[in-house]
């Protein structure tokens, strides 16, 4: 590598704290997540501006906010730092291993897959499952997973959908609350907070939409991002939830949540095993496969 070559690769713990560092816009939040103090990401950044002579973050007071440059820097370089993780990572991977790595819901992850993944580990013992939690978006092959668990439709192009089953949500709430309210009709619940998930505003009117109730339902209810944190707060007594029954089956079974009405209201979107092709070349994701399309027909 000749010097011109060297001076194009700054010193790789600058560009990680950069990327970090740019995620927040902020310096001690990136120094939290890496483990380094705050003055120690104020110096790697200034290791890069200078290898760079370029400002990457413009500075008020404690405050710091991307640059122009800075910005147009963040989105050249952290796709490469990703794609090196993934590349290492497959590197010191043992190829012939019997792991498999699965992006699921937090939800749907936490409260449906791992409560089942002992009886897949007495089925497969030489199995080893890696789960990680994903939200938003991603790229499943470079992020170097095997498969995924999507809701919604059978959308992601280039890839096999397996379907595990279709949602079905029910009105819940704390016994208290519901004591409180005399809640003996669906009516009765217009009268309490609605608890609404952030993507799923629209919920609560399909609901009393299939209920037969025209009635206007109140839009400024509590709003959470997750299905659990909703489920945590109507079992302190927050207000009425409309949640898939799988996420809340413990509430259920423990009394810390009771189901007032029968009627369900099933959602258009399913849960989908999703995956390349290819990988069902290997004998141990045909496995996985085989079995979690077993279990989710035996838990519908």
């Amino acid at each position: 590598m000749n010097d011109r070559s060297r001076r194009l690769l700054p010193p790789m713990g600058a560009l990680h704290s950069f990327v970090i560092a740019a995620r927040h816009e902020s310096f001690s939040r990136a120094a939290d997540e890496i483990g380094l103090t705050q003055s120690a990401i104020s110096r790697q950044i200034a290791t890069l501006e200078d290898w760079l002579q370029v400002t990457l973050f413009t500075r008020t007071g404690r405050r710091v906010a991307l640059s122009n440059e800075g910005r147009a820097y963040l989105d050249a370089v952290a796709p490469a730092l990703a794609a090196i993780r993934v590349a290492t990572s497959r590197v010191i991977a043992r190829p012939d291993d019997n792991a498999l790595s699965i992006a699921t819901l937090p939800g749907f992850g936490m409260r449906w897959l791992a409560p089942r993944l002992g009886g897949l580990t007495r089925e497969v013992p030489e199995l080893v499952i890696n789960v990680a939690a994903r939200v938003h978006e991603f790229d499943l092959e470079a992020e170097g997973f095997d498969a995924m668990i999507h809701f919604g439709a059978p959308d992601w192009h280039g890839m096999e959908h397996d379907l595990l089953f279709r949602e079905e949500s029910i009105v819940v709430l704390a016994p208290a609350l519901l004591a409180d309210a005399r809640a003996t009709r669906p009516t009765d619940l217009l009268k309490l907070p609605l608890l609404s998930q952030a993507v799923r505003r629209g919920a609560w009117r399909q609901w009393f939409d299939a209920a037969g109730l025209d009635a206007a339902v109140p839009g400024d209810g509590p709003v959470f991002e997750h299905f659990l944190m909703i489920a945590q707060a109507a079992a302190g007594g927050a207000g009425a939830a409309l949640l898939p029954r799988f996420m809340v089956e413990p509430e259920l079974e423990s009394g810390a949540l009771v189901a007032p009405f029968d009627r369900a209201l099933e959602g258009e979107g399913a849960y989908y095993l999703v995956y390349p092709a290819d990988r069902l070349k290997r004998p141990i994701f045909a496995r996985f496969r085989a079995w979690i399309v077993a279990e989710a027909a035996a838990a519908t």
